[in-house]
């Protein structure tokens, strides 16, 4: 019985508001991208242009990426851990699941933003031109990976509810 009541708990509010979770991740997704850039921004702005002429570009493009990357996944996890998939327990497992789909997108991006900024492209709109990138990485990696539960809990879950569904239809 326990383990219906998790699987009906109240969903958050966003999926009130919007049933389809696919919308919800879209527009947690977007928010998640908005805040980031913004940190990015914030970080070019101060750490970057400091580095910049500290050092060099590449290390106040990379700086940058690593700062805003950092706040960036903590509020994106929040933000989809809370208001898109409402799972409970596994936190620390589920934030490295997380952070490896993000590691994967922060990779290509740590390689691809030094090229364009030495190449002469403005470091936030190349930056945002590697959104389209990331973005699709990070859809397709949280979707399938990062909150994903095991399949036999999952099957425990359905085989408890599905009974009692098909009794209220009779």
């Amino acid at each position: 019985m326990q383990q219906r009541d998790d699987a009906t708990e109240r969903p958050g509010l966003i999926l009130r508001l919007i049933k389809d979770q696919r919308i919800a991740f879209l527009l947690v997704g977007a928010t998640n991208t908005g805040v980031g850039f913004l940190f990015f921004i914030v970080f070019d702005l101060t750490v970057g242009n400091w580095l910049d002429t500290a050092v060099n570009e590449t290390v106040g493009s990379l700086a940058t990426l690593a700062c805003a990357h950092v706040l960036g996944v903590l509020f994106a996890f929040v933000m989809y851990r809370r208001f898109v998939f409402r799972v409970k327990g596994h936190v620390w497992r589920d934030l490295a699941r997380f952070e490896s789909v993000y590691l994967v997108a922060i990779a290509i991006n740590a390689v691809i933003l030094p090229i364009l900024v030495n190449i002469g492209w403005n470091r936030i709109l190349a930056q945002f031109s590697i959104l389209v990138i990331t973005t699709l990485i990070s859809w397709f990696g949280h979707k399938g990976f990062s909150f994903r539960r095991e399949a036999e809990a999952a099957t425990e879950v359905d085989t408890e509810i599905e009974p009692d569904a098909t009794e209220e239809k009779r």
